[in-house]
C-alpha cells in the first residue's frame, strides 16, 4: 500500500445517495446501484454501507449475489432471510447475520415476519420480533471475500448480552485475533458494534482504515468533532481516537488492514 497520509473523512448524512420508493427508503453510504459516483466506490475493502428502511409486508424479492460478504445489522423491527442453501431465520436487533454469496447465491429478505411466526428459527427472540408489523430498519454492509468462487454459506449469531456489557464488541470478524462474533472470508477485516450511553466512550482500534458509523445517536470523535445519525468518517492510517456519546448512541466500526486494488 506504501507510505499513506494520515486522513480523516467525514461525510455527513444528507450527503449520502438516496433511493425512495413506496416500500423502500435507503441511504447509501458509497455508490450503489444507479447512484455511481467513481470517487466513491470503497473505503478499505468496504464496497456498501446501506442504511434501509422497510416498510411492512415488503421487502427485497429472491435476487442473486456472488463473490461477496454481506453483513446485515438490524436496527429496528426484524426481518426475514431465506436462500437458496435452504437458510431461513429471522434477524432483529442483537443478532449479527452473515451471508457469503460465494460463487452464487439466491436470497430475499422481507419484513413480513408475521406472516410466518413459528415457520422459521433465529434465537430465543425470535418470537417477539415475530409479531412486529411496523418498519425495519437495518444497516446492510458489504466486503470482499479473499477468495472468490468459495462455497456460499450463512451464519447468525445473537451478540445482545455482549452488547450490554459496553464497549466495542466484535461483530463479524475474519482476523485471527478475534474469536467472539460471526466469521467472515476476510482475513483483514472486522466489524465492531457499540451501544454508548451519554458521556461513556470507546477507542477506536489502529489501522489502516477505519470506517465510523453513527446508527443512532450522536457522538463525538476525539480530534475531529460531532457526528449526528447517519454521518460517517472515513479514516486513513490512523486510529486510538475516542470517540463519546452526546446522547444514546450505537456504532458500526470496521477495522480494515487492506484495500481494493492496492
Amino acid at each position: 500500500m506504501g507510505i499513506m497520509e494520515p486522513k480523516v473523512d467525514v461525510r455527513r448524512s444528507a450527503s449520502r445517495d438516496r433511493t425512495k420508493i413506496a416500500w423502500l427508503d435507503s441511504k447509501h453510504s458509497f455508490s450503489f446501484g444507479t447512484h455511481y459516483d467513481p470517487a466513491n466506490t470503497h473505503h478499505g475493502v468496504l464496497l456498501v454501507n446501506n442504511d434501509d428502511i422497510v416498510q411492512p409486508g415488503s421487502g427485497f424479492e429472491t435476487h442473486p449475489h456472488r463473490d461477496m460478504e454481506i453483513v446485515t445489522w438490524v436496527l429496528q423491527g426484524s426481518l426475514v432471510h431465506q436462500d437458496s442453501t435452504g437458510h431461513s431465520g429471522v434477524i432483529y436487533p442483537g443478532l449479527a447475520q452473515r451471508m457469503s454469496a460465494g460463487r452464487g447465491i439466491l436470497h430475499s429478505e422481507k419484513n413480513d415476519s408475521v406472516r410466518v411466526q413459528g415457520r422459521v428459527g433465529g434465537g430465543r427472540r425470535a418470537g417477539d420480533a415475530a409479531g412486529a408489523t411496523g418498519p425495519v430498519r437495518f444497516v446492510q454492509m458489504w466486503v470482499l471475500p479473499d477468495t472468490p468462487g468459495i462455497d456460499p454459506g450463512y451464519e447468525q449469531l445473537e451478540i445482545e448480552d455482549e452488547l450490554l456489557r459496553g464497549g466495542l464488541v466484535p461483530v463479524a470478524s475474519g482476523m485471527a485475533k478475534h474469536d467472539a462474533g460471526i466469521r467472515i472470508k476476510n482475513s483483514s477485516a472486522a466489524l465492531y458494534a457499540a451501544r454508548l450511553q451519554p458521556g461513556s466512550s470507546v477507542r477506536l482500534p489502529e489501522a489502516p482504515f477505519l470506517h465510523v458509523f453513527v446508527a443512532r445517536g450522536a457522538v463525538t470523535v476525539e480530534g475531529t468533532g460531532p457526528l449526528a445519525e447517519g454521518d460517517t468518517a472515513r479514516l486513513t492510517a490512523t486510529g486510538g481516537q475516542r470517540v463519546t456519546a452526546a446522547e444514546p448512541a450505537e456504532l458500526l466500526v470496521w477495522e480494515m488492514h487492506a484495500t481494493i486494488g492496492a
